[in-house]
């Protein structure tokens, strides 16, 4: 490795932690081009802020010592397909690491997306299959480009399996209402050709139409306007990235891989401000289809670690997406060559009336006292293929964080022969429609702070007493709480018969019963794997094992399948750092917690999905002395909570 050194320039003081500015990215950029590095066929899979070390940015929060800013590169040489990691010091004008990463492949570009449905289209090939199918205009041929897996049998080179639906009624028509049943087209995206084309047998192309819009939906008319308004502004202050909120501090970080980042996670307690989380972020997710037919059993797709589901998120829509009164965080990325690229009003933020807080009307003397809960809410959403994730951070006046993923969309459709039944999904229609039975599972990173970086977890129980005379009427349970000591022991999974939560303590402070301070993760959403152990995908994302793992917390290691699960034979991520089997009791603990959605499909979830709702909350336990909303100011003084 060597260092290309170029011109200092001076910049004004920012945080380590603000994401990149559009002039950053093109001076990383500049650099590495004039470091002789960059060949006409490299692109840019992602460039971000090099996050510094915990210890940096907490130095920078208690006295301002500046980390020197660097930007973080992953480049494809689409000549040779290699990939490369790259390091540029911003401040100093140097590429400090420029490193070949051998046998692996990097997440698919975005400008992939598009060539990959030309090249598929384009095929004589692929033509002459749709040509047994009836299919001889192929203008509305659409593919969704599928990563390819790794199952021990594919071509060599950066592959995609290109999917086919047909847009029957025009360019608005839904696709998904006409799939192209058993062609698997295999993309060789570094050659930019056809590889492979896997043909299972022809079955018709479903005709009946899917369509969704009003113009062929006539819209209710009984549906009154709801207005949200705040005529005296909002509770919240923006600084650059930073948000202060009620007793909430944070900061606002958005990555091509992850999304939306939460950094820094504070809340005011009377003269104290107390850190509950350094980082939270999606780590990883995985859509695993459970239908063996061809075209769909090496469905799989790893949306974050394969596709970079941050470059996917939608512009947000006042009034759609987001109501009330806003402030939107734009995503400034970098497009495939380097050139920066933004995403405008990524981020959303606003707050919203969540009904009660709390409440007790004393019969006695008739009189009440009720609270009316706001929360602060932060979100992105985005489209991958046909479906749409929206990612929602909601912090509450009673010191909860919840976390809760919205899916809708589209589902991904396949098609059986006119009166077949199809064993391993739903039936949509009777031209021969069907959605195959499928989970979407996330993991999600969690490095804990709480009350300072010396943390420890706990796996809490309720068990029932046993019969005796201790136990008189066989009513007696408990909580019995168990220290999760090295990374193997704190591998768990959700019980629903023990009432199952884990909580995060600092076991060098006390609360006001001696006890140490902590916040508890509660299970909302819980999925469980139901494919069979030699399967392909549990071995890449081994993450989908457990629902709770913990790790010593260590800079490099972000992502739950591994740094580049993209054909990757697994093994990689959770699996093989708890190998170590690290003590993770009284030291900074990263948690890492996998939920998600069962989604055996219905009629009801066709054309468009309604949302489904899967998440975890985390709330204080023994975290405050009391009841941290009592001072919420009731709604009959003026104020709204």
């Amino acid at each position: 490795m060597t260092t290309t050194h170029h011109r200092p320039t001076s910049a004004p003081t920012v945080h380590p932690l603000e994401p990149l500015t559009a002039e950053e990215i093109t001076r990383a950029v500049d650099l590495l081009r004039e470091s002789g590095r960059l060949g006409d066929a490299c692109r840019f899979v992602s460039i971000v802020v090099r996050e510094p070390e915990k210890s940096a940015v907490l130095a920078f929060d208690a006295d301002g010592t500046v980390t020197p800013r660097e930007a973080a590169c992953i480049v494809l040489d689409k000549a040779d397909g290699r990939t490369y990691e790259a390091v540029v010091s911003l401040a100093n004008g140097a590429v400090t690491r420029w490193e070949h990463v051998p046998g692996v492949q990097p997440q698919v570009l975005l400008e992939e997306f598009f060539a990959c449905e030309e090249i598929v289209k384009n095929d004589p090939g692929v033509q002459e299959a749709l040509r047994k199918r009836g299919v001889t205009e192929f203008d509305g041929v659409m593919v969704d480009p599928w990563s390819a897996g790794h199952y021990g049998d594919e071509d060599e080179g950066r592959l995609l399996r290109g999917l086919i639906w047909i847009k029957m009624g025009g360019p608005d028509d839904n696709g998904y209402a006409h799939p192209v049943e058993n062609v698997v087209v295999y993309v060789d995206m570094n050659a930019g050709r056809v590889v492979k084309i896997e043909d299972h047998g022809v079955v018709p192309v479903p005709r009946q139409p899917g369509n969704y819009t009003p113009d062929v939906v006539a819209p209710r008319t009984d549906v009154k306007p709801i207005g949200v308004t705040q005529p005296e502004g909002t509770s919240f202050a923006i600084d650059g990235h930073e948000v202060r909120w009620q007793k909430w501090r944070f900061r606002v970080g958005f990555t091509p891989r992850e999304g939306l980042v939460l950094h820094t996670v504070r809340y005011t307690d009377g003269d104290r401000e107390r850190s509950i989380l350094h980082r939270a972020s999606l780590s990883e997710m995985v859509v695993p289809y459970g239908d063996p037919a061809p075209t769909h059993r090496r469905k799989n797709a790893f949306d974050a670690g394969e596709y970079n589901i941050g470059t996917l998120a939608n512009p947000l829509e006042l009034g759609c997406d987001c109501l009330g009164e806003i402030h939107y965080f734009d995503a400034v990325l970098a497009d495939a060559e380097g050139n920066p690229l933004t995403i405008p009003n990524a981020v959303c933020l606003h707050e919203e009336d969540y009904g009660l807080l709390w409440k007790h009307t004393d019969f006695r003397t008739d009189k009440t006292e009720v609270r009316r809960s706001r929360r602060l809410v932060v979100s992105f959403v985005a489209t991958v293929g046909n479906y749409e994730y929206g990612f929602f951070w909601y912090l509450y006046q009673d010191g909860t964080v919840q976390f809760e993923v919205k899916l809708t969309g589209i589902m991904s459709t396949g098609a059986v022969p006119p009166g077949t039944t199809p064993t391993h999904g739903q039936l949509l229609n009777a031209d021969g429609l069907y959605a195959p039975i499928h989970q979407h599972v996330f993991n999600m990173r969690l490095d804990f702070d709480v009350d300072g970086v010396a943390n420890s977890v706990h796996e809490v129980d309720t068990v029932t007493d046993p019969a005796g005379a201790e136990n008189p009427l066989g009513n007696a349970y408990r909580t019995v709480d168990r220290l999760l000591e090295t990374e193997r022991a704190a591998q768990r999974n959700v019980s629903l018969d023990a009432a199952r939560y884990w909580k995060v303590v600092n076991p060098h402070e006390r609360n006001a019963v001696g006890e140490s301070p902590g916040y508890a993760l509660k299970p909302h959403g819980t999925v469980v794997p139901f494919v069979r152990p030699e399967a392909s995908v549990l071995k890449r994302a081994g993450f989908m094992a457990h629902h709770l793992w913990v790790t010593p917390y260590e800079r490099g290691e972000r992502h739950a399948a591994g740094d580049y699960p993209n054909q990757h034979q697994g093994g990689d991520g959770l699996p093989r750092w708890t190998a170590a089997d690290r003590d993770v009791a009284d030291t900074d603990v990263v948690v890492w917690y996998t939920f998600g959605e069962h989604h055996a499909a219905r009629l009801e979830d066709w054309p468009v999905m309604p949302v489904q709702y899967v998440g975890f909350s985390l709330q204080p336990v023994g975290f405050f002395d009391r009841n941290p909303a009592l001072d919420v100011p009731r709604p009959m003084d003026g104020h709204h909570g």
